[in-house]
């Protein structure tokens, strides 16, 4: 072989071998970027993670339990994924609105876009307990997350009945009137774990129930004003008014404050509590829905107003996800979570519901 063809044959074998050294790199860096986006991918969709435990009481003979599993979802908008990730946001008039009654922004589900970084966290102002309440508790103070508070938001009432979860009364059905026939009223013949405040069924809640007030000082809710047609993952505003709610107790479910604190009245008469907003995606309008997913819109608002008054708290609702028809309800709260009480068995609690077609 002639040294031009030997010349001419090396530089061409080197030519092969930068080319697949080259070759070999811009595959390992695709492999590595797409390692390294699964990975963010699985974060972002993870989010922040918080374990939450309770050791029980007596009742509970030492059990422990933690936080439920994220239930199903629905689809959330841009918007709702936004405010779940961040947890709660304040309004122009203070209202804090909680996304999802404080629990795990994980378990609302329905957001794998990657987070943006957390703000600094916020601190919840709690206005001060009325002096003339029957019961105070604190209020654990929420974060800019709007979870994992520290510790479980426990509570003991002073006067009145207990609220740590201990009952006094006898577990046997009993007999009351000549007809009335209970089954119990308390969780001493029950076969259920004791319920620890946070998101758990297949438990028995011992709290008592606490104070009810007089009939014309019960709580009333109405939705004043809905759009009636939106578009899909537009903003829309329902104006609530409520009465006979001092919207100034919110114990975070994530922090064990569910069904933990019995309800108590302000030295006025007036539940202490909150009011919740939700919207949800109907499948049909002609059965009653599937109760297990979370809905695509929900928050807990507390502002340390209300009163005797009627007066209106603006919602914005961040978006619907699809077409179809949206079912938005909003209902009074106590400290605790549970709908006040009534002083008589016909009275309409403090609800109302509004449909809104999507387009």
């Amino acid at each position: 072989m002639s040294p031009t063809r030997r010349r001419r044959a090396r530089l061409t074998r080197n030519q092969l071998i930068i080319a697949t050294a080259t070759l070999a790199v811009v595959a390992s860096t695709v492999v590595l970027t797409r390692t390294v986006a699964s990975a963010d991918a699985g974060t972002a969709q993870a989010g922040p993670t918080c374990s939450a435990s309770a050791s029980v009481g007596a009742a509970g003979a030492g059990a422990v339990s933690t936080a439920a599993a994220a239930p199903a979802s629905q689809k959330l908008s841009p918007g709702a994924r936004w405010l779940a990730r961040r947890g709660v946001t304040i309004d122009s008039h203070g209202a804090h609105n909680y996304w999802g009654d404080g629990q795990d922004p994980t378990a609302s589900g329905g957001s794998t876009a990657a987070s943006t970084p957390a703000p600094a966290s916020t601190p919840v102002s709690t206005p001060a307990s009325n002096p003339g309440a029957t019961g105070s508790s604190s209020q654990p103070v929420g974060s800019g997350s709007g979870d994992c508070a520290p510790g479980a938001a426990t509570s003991s009432a002073t006067a009145g009945g207990s609220a740590t979860g201990s009952a006094s009364q006898p577990g046997s059905p009993t007999t009351s009137g000549a007809d009335l026939q209970i089954l119990g009223n308390s969780c001493q013949s029950s076969t259920l774990p004791p319920h620890t405040g946070f998101q758990d069924g297949d438990r028995c809640v011992s709290t008592q129930f606490g104070e009810v007030g007089t009939a014309d000082k019960n709580p009333s809710l109405l939705i004043t004003s809905a759009p009636r047609v939106v578009r899909v993952n537009q903003f829309f505003d329902l104006k609530v008014s409520t009465r006979n709610l001092v919207r100034d107790r919110f114990l975070k479910a994530a922090a064990g404050g569910y069904y933990k604190e019995s309800s108590f009245l302000t030295a006025d008469g007036l539940v202490r509590g909150h009011f919740h907003t939700a919207c949800r995606m109907l499948a049909t309008t002609t059965e009653a829905p599937d109760p297990t997913p979370a809905p695509a819109f929900f928050v807990a608002t507390e502002d340390g107003k209300g009163g005797a008054q009627p007066d209106t708290v603006t919602i914005r609702v961040l978006g619907l996800p699809q077409r179809g028809i949206a079912q938005c309800a909003v209902w009074a709260g106590d400290g605790s979570h549970r709908v006040p009480m009534m002083q008589r068995a016909n009275q309409i609690p403090a609800f109302d519901v509004v449909r809104i077609l999507v387009r």
